[in-house]
């Protein structure tokens, strides 16, 4: 009795290593990725940062420019945002990676739904950064500049922008991911499609409140966040109403049968 304990305490105990094994592999893989995309990227630091501060460029008043307050901010700031960027261009590789750990566990009906789920939410990553870039940018710092008070010259820390563009391109990706997380909710039976309809209005306090955290504290930037959130979610409540119609209409019968 106490060997057949033994075999099967080693048999565990050889699944929990082998998986921890699998798992260090992949985070090595992912990493090396992300280095892999880095080294290139590094020589081109001063232009990527170029491009990422031309949105504030274009709206600084006449003769203003941008600062750097540390004496290495001007070799620093420009690697750290070729490090992100690197991160951002893996990202496919980074969940493939992901994806590649948590596959054997599922069933094969399970990663037929994750599949379109994992390339959809890559596409609506780089979606919600490229919004922030293209839309939100442009507006929010004209803003800023319209608003700057008489005797302030706008005159920005290149390291205080890179901190500030990240958290928004990281809250506009996540918050584009909305729609995805809308089907997985109703899918998988957590939430009822109707009763994610009828609390809309808590819904959009909740993308108020989200921008309030995620977002430098400003209601232009929060409502600029805000908005597109809950218009993402009502997306997702039509995108569930498409693709699940099969199970809803099932849902449905079940329920007058019941009654």
């Amino acid at each position: 009795m106490s060997d057949q304990d033994g075999s099967g305490e080693k048999l565990a105990e050889g699944t929990l290593i082998s998986h921890l094994v699998e798992l260090r592999e992949r985070i090595v893989k992912a990493f090396a990725g992300i280095l892999l995309v880095f080294l290139p990227l590094a020589f081109f630091a001063r232009h990527i940062f170029s491009v990422v501060a031309q949105p504030l460029v274009e709206k600084l008043p006449a003769g203003a420019t941008m600062i750097a307050t540390t004496p290495a901010g001007t070799f620093l700031t420009p690697f750290k945002l070729a490090f992100f960027v690197a991160v951002f261009i893996a990202m496919p590789w980074i969940l493939y990676q992901i994806w590649a750990f948590v596959a054997p566990g599922l069933y094969h009906s399970e990663k037929r739904f994750a599949v379109p789920l994992l390339v959809s939410s890559i596409v609506l990553f780089y979606a919600g950064v490229a919004f922030a870039y293209f839309v939100v940018f442009p507006l929010m710092f004209a803003f800023f500049a319209a608003v700057t008070p008489e005797g302030v010259e706008m005159m920005t820390d290149i390291g205080a922008y890179l901190d500030f563009v990240l958290a928004l391109f990281f809250a506009f990706g996540f918050a584009f991911e909305i729609p995805i997380a809308t089907v997985l909710l109703i899918a998988t039976g957590i939430a009822k499609l109707e009763t994610l309809r009828k609390q809309r209005l808590y819904v959009l306090l909740g993308c108020f409140v989200v921008g309030m955290v995620l977002t430098p504290p400003d209601v232009f930037s929060q409502t600029l966040l805000a908005v597109p959130m809950y218009l993402l979610y009502e997306g997702g409540l039509l995108l569930s109403t498409i693709l699940l119609r099969d199970k809803l209409e099932a849902q449905a019968r079940e329920e007058q049968a019941s009654n």
